[in-house]
């Protein structure tokens, strides 16, 4: 009796693994477990269809066709390459005389007057002036008159009477000291009239130059 109770203990536990053991045959199949490929991080090379912009390279920059110096033109007429004389042709009225200044271009180059001339009445050809400096007629305006050699450029000058004043203090004078416009050298002109020391008194008008 007591072995047959050994053996019903034995075979209920064996029959209950097997039991399991069946189950675990016939239950679903576990899914398995699938790789996955790591995160694209901020860094790499670029695919092919996405390749880098070309290097640009710049160019110097253009420094353009030298350019050639404009010539240049005739410059100022100057007292060394002048001639002077006056026309009284002018005429007269209450106690002045009109006339003419006349400066010719005696160069072998062109030279340009421009503006208006100093001038004064000198004692000599060496000597400084008497009295004022002509004072300039502007009713004329200033152009630039262009002397070819052997040309002339003309401006009206005007002297009045000096006997018209009697505070003038005359003395004489041996003829005009002109200047050419823009100039520091002289030419004098003999022409003996008579001047006014007192400088306050203008004897002389003269208007710029025009071509003759």
């Amino acid at each position: 009796m007591r072995s047959q109770k050994t053996l019903r203990g034995i075979a209920l536990p064996t029959a209950a693994a097997a039991a399991v053991l069946l189950l675990a045959a016939c239950g679903p199949a576990q899914p398995q477990s699938q790789n996955t490929s790591p995160a694209a991080t901020g860094t790499g090379t670029a695919s092919p269809s996405q390749s880098a912009p070309p290097a640009t390279t710049s160019a110097p920059p253009s420094t353009g066709a030298p350019t050639s110096a404009a010539p240049s033109g005739p410059g100022l007429c100057k007292a060394a390459g002048l001639s002077a004389a006056t026309d009284a042709s002018g005429g007269g009225a209450a106690g002045s005389v009109y006339m003419k200044l006349n400066l010719t271009n005696t160069g072998s180059e062109p030279c340009i007057l421009r503006g208006f001339a100093g001038v004064s009445l000198a004692a000599d050809g060496s000597g400084g002036p008497i009295g004022a400096a002509a004072a300039r007629d502007e009713s004329v305006p200033v152009t630039d008159v262009v002397l070819a050699p052997g040309q002339t450029g003309t401006a009206q000058l005007r002297y009045t009477q000096a006997g018209n004043y009697t505070d003038c203090s005359p003395v004489d004078a041996a003829g005009y000291r002109i200047y050419p416009p823009e100039d520091t050298a002289s030419l004098f002109l003999p022409q003996p009239t008579t001047a006014c020391s007192n400088a306050d008194i203008k004897l002389l008008t003269i208007g710029a130059f025009q071509p003759a």
